[in-house]
Protein backbone atom coordinates (compact mmCIF):
# COMPACT_ATOMS: atom_id res chain seq x y z
CA UNK A 1 0.00 0.00 0.00
CA UNK A 2 1.68 3.41 -0.72
CA UNK A 3 1.48 6.37 1.40
CA UNK A 4 -1.24 8.11 -0.74
CA UNK A 5 -3.85 5.14 -0.85
CA UNK A 6 -2.99 4.64 3.65
CA UNK A 7 -3.94 8.23 3.61
CA UNK A 8 -6.92 8.39 1.60
CA UNK A 9 -8.14 5.55 3.90
CA UNK A 10 -7.67 7.66 7.11
CA UNK A 11 -9.62 10.58 5.18
CA UNK A 12 -12.28 8.53 4.40
CA UNK A 13 -12.48 6.41 7.13
CA UNK A 14 -12.64 2.66 7.71
CA UNK A 15 -16.08 1.55 6.35
CA UNK A 16 -14.93 3.29 2.73
CA UNK A 17 -11.12 1.56 3.24
CA UNK A 18 -13.15 -1.77 3.76
CA UNK A 19 -15.33 -1.12 0.66
CA UNK A 20 -12.04 -0.62 -1.61
CA UNK A 21 -11.12 -3.86 -0.34
CA UNK A 22 -14.10 -6.04 -0.89
CA UNK A 23 -16.13 -5.75 1.90
CA UNK A 24 -19.91 -5.71 1.02
CA UNK A 25 -22.13 -3.68 3.48
CA UNK A 26 -25.23 -3.80 1.86
CA UNK A 27 -27.19 -0.60 1.99
CA UNK A 28 -28.50 1.36 5.57
CA UNK A 29 -31.54 -0.97 6.23
CA UNK A 30 -30.89 -3.81 4.30
CA UNK A 31 -30.28 -6.11 7.52
CA UNK A 32 -33.55 -4.86 8.92
CA UNK A 33 -35.51 -6.53 5.92
CA UNK A 34 -36.64 -2.19 4.22
CA UNK A 35 -36.43 -1.12 1.12
CA UNK A 36 -33.27 0.91 -0.29
CA UNK A 37 -34.82 3.27 -1.39
CA UNK A 38 -38.86 5.53 -0.78
CA UNK A 39 -41.17 5.28 1.65
CA UNK A 40 -40.16 2.54 4.19
CA UNK A 41 -36.55 3.03 3.39
CA UNK A 42 -34.14 3.89 6.34
CA UNK A 43 -34.85 8.07 7.03
CA UNK A 44 -31.71 10.21 5.84
CA UNK A 45 -29.68 11.73 8.53
CA UNK A 46 -30.43 15.41 7.21
CA UNK A 47 -34.07 15.09 7.86
CA UNK A 48 -33.89 13.03 10.96
CA UNK A 49 -31.72 16.24 11.94
CA UNK A 50 -34.30 19.00 10.75
CA UNK A 51 -37.24 16.85 12.55
CA UNK A 52 -35.49 17.14 15.68
CA UNK A 53 -34.31 20.92 15.32
CA UNK A 54 -37.72 21.30 14.39
CA UNK A 55 -39.10 19.61 17.79
CA UNK A 56 -36.69 21.52 19.65
CA UNK A 57 -37.45 24.86 18.27
CA UNK A 58 -41.24 23.70 19.27
CA UNK A 59 -40.23 22.96 22.57
CA UNK A 60 -38.25 25.70 23.49
CA UNK A 61 -41.37 28.50 22.31
CA UNK A 62 -43.70 26.56 24.60
CA UNK A 63 -41.43 26.32 27.38
CA UNK A 64 -40.71 29.90 26.70
CA UNK A 65 -44.26 31.41 26.29
CA UNK A 66 -46.14 28.80 28.18
CA UNK A 67 -44.06 28.07 31.36
CA UNK A 68 -40.96 30.11 31.91
CA UNK A 69 -43.12 33.09 30.85
CA UNK A 70 -39.73 35.09 29.29
CA UNK A 71 -37.39 33.61 32.12
CA UNK A 72 -34.70 31.93 29.43
CA UNK A 73 -32.38 29.59 31.89
CA UNK A 74 -35.88 27.95 33.23
CA UNK A 75 -37.12 27.77 29.65
CA UNK A 76 -33.97 25.52 28.86
CA UNK A 77 -35.09 23.21 31.63
CA UNK A 78 -39.05 22.88 30.96
CA UNK A 79 -38.40 22.39 26.79
CA UNK A 80 -36.53 19.13 27.83
CA UNK A 81 -39.44 18.37 30.17
CA UNK A 82 -41.77 19.30 27.14
CA UNK A 83 -39.49 17.56 25.00
CA UNK A 84 -39.74 14.56 26.55
CA UNK A 85 -44.04 14.85 27.04
CA UNK A 86 -43.80 15.77 22.90
CA UNK A 87 -42.19 13.10 21.86
CA UNK A 88 -43.75 10.05 24.41
CA UNK A 89 -46.96 11.14 23.14
CA UNK A 90 -46.68 11.39 19.37
CA UNK A 91 -44.34 8.48 19.01
CA UNK A 92 -46.13 6.54 21.18
CA UNK A 93 -49.94 7.22 19.18
CA UNK A 94 -49.33 8.32 15.70
CA UNK A 95 -45.36 7.19 15.56
CA UNK A 96 -43.58 10.65 14.46
CA UNK A 97 -43.49 14.21 16.34
CA UNK A 98 -44.46 17.10 14.62
CA UNK A 99 -41.00 17.97 13.39
CA UNK A 100 -40.84 14.26 11.67
CA UNK A 101 -44.71 14.65 10.45
CA UNK A 102 -43.06 18.01 8.63
CA UNK A 103 -40.67 16.22 6.71
CA UNK A 104 -42.04 13.58 6.06
CA UNK A 105 -40.51 10.66 8.63
CA UNK A 106 -41.86 8.01 11.48
CA UNK A 107 -40.59 5.90 13.62
CA UNK A 108 -41.44 2.07 13.19
CA UNK A 109 -40.79 -1.03 15.45
CA UNK A 110 -38.49 -3.07 13.81
CA UNK A 111 -41.00 -5.32 12.82
CA UNK A 112 -43.14 -2.78 10.84
CA UNK A 113 -45.94 -1.97 13.33
CA UNK A 114 -46.07 1.15 15.72
CA UNK A 115 -43.55 1.13 18.82
CA UNK A 116 -45.30 0.36 22.41
CA UNK A 117 -45.80 2.55 25.08
CA UNK A 118 -42.61 1.32 27.09
CA UNK A 119 -40.35 1.29 24.24
CA UNK A 120 -41.60 5.07 22.80
CA UNK A 121 -40.92 6.25 26.75
CA UNK A 122 -37.28 4.63 26.52
CA UNK A 123 -36.79 5.86 22.97
CA UNK A 124 -37.46 9.25 24.09
CA UNK A 125 -35.79 9.28 27.33
CA UNK A 126 -32.46 8.26 25.91
CA UNK A 127 -33.14 10.57 23.02
CA UNK A 128 -33.23 13.58 25.68
CA UNK A 129 -29.94 12.45 27.07
CA UNK A 130 -27.98 13.37 23.51
CA UNK A 131 -24.89 11.06 24.07
CA UNK A 132 -27.08 7.95 23.03
CA UNK A 133 -28.69 9.61 19.76
CA UNK A 134 -24.91 10.10 18.89
CA UNK A 135 -23.58 6.57 18.73
CA UNK A 136 -24.90 4.81 15.56
CA UNK A 137 -24.49 1.66 13.64
CA UNK A 138 -24.41 0.58 9.99
CA UNK A 139 -28.12 1.16 9.09
CA UNK A 140 -27.60 4.59 11.03
CA UNK A 141 -29.55 4.04 13.66
CA UNK A 142 -29.04 5.41 17.05
CA UNK A 143 -28.18 3.45 20.26
CA UNK A 144 -31.50 5.05 21.57
CA UNK A 145 -33.23 3.93 18.36
CA UNK A 146 -31.27 0.42 18.96
CA UNK A 147 -32.31 -0.21 22.48
CA UNK A 148 -36.11 0.25 22.09
CA UNK A 149 -36.12 -1.65 18.94
CA UNK A 150 -37.10 1.45 16.49
CA UNK A 151 -36.15 2.49 13.08
CA UNK A 152 -36.91 6.08 12.03
CA UNK A 153 -38.22 5.80 7.99
CA UNK A 154 -39.54 7.86 5.29
CA UNK A 155 -43.29 7.80 4.83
Amino acid sequence: MDKRQAIGSWLSGPRAAAEDMGVDFGYRGERLGLPEAGPGSVAPLGRRFGAIFIDWALCLLVANGLIAQGNAHRAGNWAIVVFLVLSVLTVGTIGCTPGKRLLRLRVVGENGGRLTFPRAVLRSVLLALVVPAMVWDRDTRGLHDRLAKAVQVRM
